[in-house]
């Protein structure tokens, strides 16, 4: 099932906008992707030894790998993931206090993969990580809040209207599950599933945290 949609329709760009960036600046680089994605990707091992041959210190391809993608799917579903999920916790935390949670939940996410997988040399890439802190932060502010779903049955594809706690916490045991299904396969590539059930973790426990007072809303 893939949603779409939730009933607290609000507006942010600012991120959505820097990723769309990047990847344009991706493709218009003229060098190949596999060098772009090796020179700014996180690294386990990298970042693990903190020696490497990147054009950057591999503390700094934390914060570059959460704004770079694979390619336009994988740019696409992140996006659409924020955009529904995302908005809603913007207006609880303000602005840059936003700003600063989705960091620290795609720093969380980088860190819980590369501690699942220390020895690899397969950069990891994407928003993924920080997109599902925002999860965990809605779910538990939210969990109630109606998710608009497309649902496919066979030939049928039809839409509904289902409660975040069952969506998101649907999404949550799948990438629990593939995580651990996909231990040992660090090295050939694929989704970092322990990125994403860290960034979720992150959110999850840690929003309560972020909330503002009535007079502290940055």
């Amino acid at each position: 099932m893939i949603p779409y949609k939730d009933d607290n329709p609000l507006h942010t760009i600012l991120i959505i906008t820097l990723n769309l960036l990047v990847f344009v600046m991706q493709i218009m680089s003229g060098a190949d992707s596999r060098t772009i994605v090796y020179s700014f990707g996180a690294i386990p091992h990298n970042l693990i030894s903190l020696e490497s041959r990147q054009p950057i210190h591999p503390v700094l391809t934390v914060f570059t790998s959460m704004f770079m993608h694979g390619g336009l799917f994988h740019l696409a579903f992140n996006m659409l993931y924020f955009w529904i999920f995302g908005n809603n916790i913007e207006e609880r935390l303000g602005h840059l206090r936003f700003l600063l949670f989705y960091l620290f939940c795609g720093v969380v996410a980088a860190f819980s993969h590369t501690l699942a997988s220390p020895g690899s040399n397969i950069p990891m890439i994407g928003a993924s990580g920080a997109v599902s802190g925002m999860l965990g932060a809605y779910i538990l502010l939210y969990p109630m809040a109606k998710v608009s779903t497309v649902i496919f049955l066979g030939f049928f594809i039809t839409t509904v209207k289902i409660p975040a706690l069952i969506v998101i916490g649907f999404w949550a045991i799948i990438q629990i599950v593939s995580g651990l299904i996909s231990q040992g396969t660090a090295n050939q590539g694929g989704i970092a599933f322990f990125a994403h059930v860290g960034g979720f973790a992150a959110g999850l426990f840690t929003i309560k945290l972020w909330l503002p007072g009535r007079r502290n809303k940055w």
